[in-house]
């Protein structure tokens, strides 16, 4: 009696990039997914897809104690969402993941638009009404 083949061992980064290459994400997506997720394997030291929920719990603590900007935070969260998620299947732990808020002095949430006009800094005019033609020919 013949044993069955078994298959060979899954590439895991293989396997993220033809799933991002299947959702048409751009390559500096997927640079960006890679990174990150390769960014939590070396926190775990070991595989990523043997991570545990308090393993991603603590990766986010240490994130954050450690001064990662929010944006960037965020962007791992994503990556690491869809690692889990699509890649390996675990809903469970991308459900885990926590995405991190801004906050103003006093502690409360920046509001979006807060942020939004102060990037813009002196580009806004406040002078100009809603709906105004800007073209100035006419």
């Amino acid at each position: 009696m013949t044993k069955p083949v078994s298959p060979p061992p899954i590439d895991l980064r293989q396997r993220m990039i033809e799933d991002m290459e299947m959702r048409r994400f751009s390559r500096e997506t997927q640079r960006n997914y890679l990174r990150d997720v390769g960014r939590f394997a070396k926190f775990l030291g070991r595989s990523p897809d043997t991570a545990t929920a308090d393993d991603v719990r603590q990766f986010q603590i240490v994130q954050r104690d450690a001064g990662t900007p929010v944006p960037t935070m965020n962007s791992i969260v994503s990556a690491l969402r869809f690692f889990f998620a699509i890649t390996v299947d675990r809903p469970d732990l991308a459900r885990k993941l926590v995405r991190a808020v801004n906050r103003h002095h006093n502690g409360a949430p920046a509001p979006i638009m807060d942020r939004r006009l102060k990037r813009l800094g002196s580009f806004v005019d406040y002078r100009v009404p809603i709906g105004a033609d800007l073209d100035p020919t006419h």
